[in-house]
Protein backbone atom coordinates (compact mmCIF):
# COMPACT_ATOMS: atom_id res chain seq x y z
CA UNK A 1 0.00 0.00 0.00
CA UNK A 2 1.30 3.46 -0.90
CA UNK A 3 2.33 5.74 1.92
CA UNK A 4 -0.04 8.64 2.63
CA UNK A 5 1.18 12.01 1.34
CA UNK A 6 0.29 15.59 2.12
CA UNK A 7 0.23 18.37 -0.49
CA UNK A 8 2.24 21.19 1.12
CA UNK A 9 3.37 24.75 0.56
CA UNK A 10 5.06 27.56 2.50
CA UNK A 11 3.32 30.92 2.64
CA UNK A 12 2.82 34.29 4.20
CA UNK A 13 -0.67 34.41 5.70
CA UNK A 14 -2.32 37.82 6.20
CA UNK A 15 -3.92 38.99 9.42
CA UNK A 16 -7.53 40.15 9.46
CA UNK A 17 -6.91 43.76 8.38
CA UNK A 18 -4.73 42.80 5.41
CA UNK A 19 -7.08 39.96 4.42
CA UNK A 20 -9.96 42.46 4.47
CA UNK A 21 -8.07 44.91 2.27
CA UNK A 22 -7.15 42.12 -0.16
CA UNK A 23 -10.75 40.93 -0.23
CA UNK A 24 -11.90 44.47 -1.06
CA UNK A 25 -9.29 44.71 -3.83
CA UNK A 26 -10.52 41.38 -5.20
CA UNK A 27 -14.11 42.60 -5.15
CA UNK A 28 -13.20 45.73 -7.15
CA UNK A 29 -11.08 43.71 -9.60
CA UNK A 30 -13.96 41.25 -10.00
CA UNK A 31 -16.31 44.10 -10.89
CA UNK A 32 -14.01 45.03 -13.78
CA UNK A 33 -12.52 41.68 -14.78
CA UNK A 34 -15.12 39.03 -13.97
CA UNK A 35 -13.86 35.61 -13.01
CA UNK A 36 -13.95 33.78 -9.71
CA UNK A 37 -12.93 35.61 -6.54
CA UNK A 38 -10.67 33.88 -4.08
CA UNK A 39 -12.29 33.30 -0.71
CA UNK A 40 -10.99 35.53 2.07
CA UNK A 41 -9.82 32.51 4.08
CA UNK A 42 -7.62 31.35 1.17
CA UNK A 43 -5.79 34.63 0.46
CA UNK A 44 -2.03 34.17 0.92
CA UNK A 45 1.36 34.73 -0.67
CA UNK A 46 3.09 31.46 -1.59
CA UNK A 47 6.79 31.40 -0.74
CA UNK A 48 7.47 27.87 -2.01
CA UNK A 49 5.25 25.11 -3.34
CA UNK A 50 6.49 21.78 -2.04
CA UNK A 51 3.93 19.32 -3.40
CA UNK A 52 3.22 15.83 -2.13
CA UNK A 53 5.31 14.89 0.90
CA UNK A 54 5.10 11.42 2.48
CA UNK A 55 3.63 11.50 5.98
CA UNK A 56 6.82 9.95 7.41
CA UNK A 57 8.88 12.97 6.24
CA UNK A 58 6.62 15.64 7.72
CA UNK A 59 8.30 15.94 11.15
CA UNK A 60 11.77 16.17 9.58
CA UNK A 61 10.51 18.95 7.32
CA UNK A 62 8.99 20.85 10.26
CA UNK A 63 12.21 20.51 12.25
CA UNK A 64 14.39 21.70 9.36
CA UNK A 65 12.15 24.69 8.62
CA UNK A 66 12.38 25.68 12.28
CA UNK A 67 16.09 26.35 11.73
CA UNK A 68 15.41 28.91 8.98
CA UNK A 69 15.97 32.35 10.44
CA UNK A 70 14.61 35.49 8.86
CA UNK A 71 13.80 39.09 9.62
CA UNK A 72 10.34 40.58 9.93
CA UNK A 73 9.56 43.12 7.21
CA UNK A 74 6.87 45.36 5.76
CA UNK A 75 5.38 44.33 2.43
CA UNK A 76 3.56 46.98 0.40
CA UNK A 77 1.12 45.49 -2.10
CA UNK A 78 0.67 48.33 -4.55
CA UNK A 79 0.03 46.89 -8.00
CA UNK A 80 -2.34 44.54 -9.77
CA UNK A 81 -1.20 42.15 -12.45
CA UNK A 82 -2.77 39.69 -14.85
CA UNK A 83 -1.36 36.42 -16.12
CA UNK A 84 -3.05 35.68 -19.41
CA UNK A 85 -1.88 32.03 -19.59
CA UNK A 86 -3.84 31.03 -16.47
CA UNK A 87 -6.21 34.04 -16.29
CA UNK A 88 -5.21 35.09 -12.76
CA UNK A 89 -5.51 38.64 -11.43
CA UNK A 90 -3.06 39.17 -8.58
CA UNK A 91 -1.83 41.80 -6.13
CA UNK A 92 1.93 42.36 -5.97
CA UNK A 93 4.59 44.82 -4.96
CA UNK A 94 6.66 47.20 -7.04
CA UNK A 95 9.50 47.16 -4.49
CA UNK A 96 10.41 43.79 -3.03
CA UNK A 97 11.84 43.79 0.47
CA UNK A 98 15.33 42.26 0.60
CA UNK A 99 14.23 40.27 3.67
CA UNK A 100 11.51 38.59 1.55
CA UNK A 101 13.98 37.49 -1.13
CA UNK A 102 16.41 36.19 1.53
CA UNK A 103 13.62 34.24 3.21
CA UNK A 104 12.57 32.62 -0.07
CA UNK A 105 16.17 31.73 -0.93
CA UNK A 106 16.72 30.22 2.54
CA UNK A 107 13.48 28.22 2.35
CA UNK A 108 14.33 26.89 -1.11
CA UNK A 109 17.79 25.96 0.17
CA UNK A 110 16.27 24.11 3.12
CA UNK A 111 13.91 22.17 0.83
CA UNK A 112 16.73 21.28 -1.55
CA UNK A 113 18.90 20.05 1.36
CA UNK A 114 16.04 17.71 2.32
CA UNK A 115 15.77 16.42 -1.24
CA UNK A 116 12.37 18.04 -1.69
CA UNK A 117 11.43 19.97 -4.81
CA UNK A 118 12.79 23.51 -4.67
CA UNK A 119 11.26 25.66 -7.37
CA UNK A 120 13.95 27.02 -9.68
CA UNK A 121 11.68 29.55 -11.39
CA UNK A 122 12.10 33.22 -10.45
CA UNK A 123 10.07 34.15 -7.39
CA UNK A 124 7.24 36.60 -8.14
CA UNK A 125 5.61 37.71 -4.88
CA UNK A 126 1.86 37.87 -5.45
CA UNK A 127 -1.52 37.16 -3.88
CA UNK A 128 -4.04 35.64 -6.30
CA UNK A 129 -7.30 37.60 -6.15
CA UNK A 130 -9.24 36.20 -9.14
CA UNK A 131 -9.13 33.02 -11.19
CA UNK A 132 -10.63 32.56 -14.67
CA UNK A 133 -10.63 36.34 -15.14
CA UNK A 134 -10.95 38.29 -18.36
CA UNK A 135 -8.66 41.29 -18.34
CA UNK A 136 -10.56 44.55 -18.28
CA UNK A 137 -9.49 47.51 -20.42
CA UNK A 138 -8.03 49.20 -17.35
CA UNK A 139 -7.00 47.55 -14.10
CA UNK A 140 -8.26 49.15 -10.92
CA UNK A 141 -5.68 50.96 -8.82
CA UNK A 142 -4.44 49.13 -5.79
CA UNK A 143 -3.75 50.35 -2.43
CA UNK A 144 -1.18 50.34 -1.27
CA UNK A 145 -1.89 47.62 1.27
CA UNK A 146 0.70 47.65 4.05
CA UNK A 147 1.33 44.10 5.30
CA UNK A 148 3.54 43.73 8.38
CA UNK A 149 5.09 40.27 7.92
CA UNK A 150 6.16 38.66 11.19
CA UNK A 151 6.17 34.97 10.27
CA UNK A 152 5.59 32.24 7.72
CA UNK A 153 3.52 29.06 7.71
CA UNK A 154 3.55 25.50 6.43
CA UNK A 155 0.17 24.77 4.89
CA UNK A 156 -1.57 21.68 3.62
CA UNK A 157 -3.86 21.90 0.61
CA UNK A 158 -6.87 19.63 1.18
CA UNK A 159 -9.22 18.79 -1.66
CA UNK A 160 -12.82 17.70 -1.18
CA UNK A 161 -16.10 17.73 -3.10
CA UNK A 162 -16.69 21.20 -1.63
CA UNK A 163 -13.43 22.51 -3.13
CA UNK A 164 -10.00 23.23 -1.76
CA UNK A 165 -9.34 24.39 1.77
CA UNK A 166 -6.08 24.99 3.56
CA UNK A 167 -4.92 23.72 6.93
CA UNK A 168 -2.02 25.27 8.83
CA UNK A 169 0.45 22.65 10.05
CA UNK A 170 3.15 24.87 11.56
CA UNK A 171 4.08 28.53 12.00
CA UNK A 172 7.43 30.24 12.55
CA UNK A 173 8.09 33.79 13.68
CA UNK A 174 10.55 36.08 11.96
CA UNK A 175 12.90 38.12 14.10
CA UNK A 176 11.98 41.75 14.70
CA UNK A 177 14.59 44.18 13.47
Amino acid sequence: MAEACRRLFLALWPGEAVAGALEAAGLEAHRLCGGRRMRRDTLHLTLAFIGDVPEARLQGLVDALGAVAGEAFMLHLDQLGYWRHNRIVWAGCADRPTALDRLVADLRGCLAALGLPADATPFVPHVSLLRKADRAAASPALGPIAWPVAGFVLMESCRSDAGVHYRRLARWRLEAV
